[in-house]
């Protein structure tokens, strides 16, 4: 497969399980909530799996040095409610990029990233519902 095709993969599958892991800590360490923790987390070890085989190829394809997002300038976060949203947007448009280019490789691998992604969005909207708009 194209070395382009496969760091996109690689970039994308690290956004999301980065995103996920904030949301999965946030779950666990701020709000005390299992269901969300153990929700979050299976969602970021089933988006590892799905490109498992392909470990190897994403790594020798990864060039983090010359990465031009490198220097890409971070927003600021005034409060817990920013921290979340813009986790939740990192890793649902990750997912996104996940399930298209999945298709090159194999579209039952794209589909299962189009339900990690629904999955996301419904575990986002409890979150939220339930922590931030009481």
């Amino acid at each position: 497969m194209d070395k382009k095709f496969i760091r996109i993969l690689d970039t994308n599958l690290n956004r999301c399980k980065e995103g996920l892991r904030v949301i999965e800590d946030t779950a666990r360490f701020v709000f005390c909530d299992e269901t969300f923790y153990k929700n979050t987390r299976k969602i970021r070890h089933q988006a590892t799996i799905y490109l498992a085989k392909e470990y190897e190829q994403m790594l020798s394809a990864r060039d983090s040095i010359k990465d031009s997002g490198r220097k890409a300038k971070e927003q600021s976060r005034i409060n817990l409610e920013n921290i979340v949203i813009a986790n939740f947007k990192r890793v649902e448009e990750a997912l996104r990029v996940l399930e298209e280019y999945s298709k090159i490789i194999n579209f039952d691998t794209a589909l299962k990233y189009k339900t990690l992604r629904y999955k996301v969005y419904t575990i986002e909207k409890k979150m939220f519902l339930k922590y931030f708009k009481n």
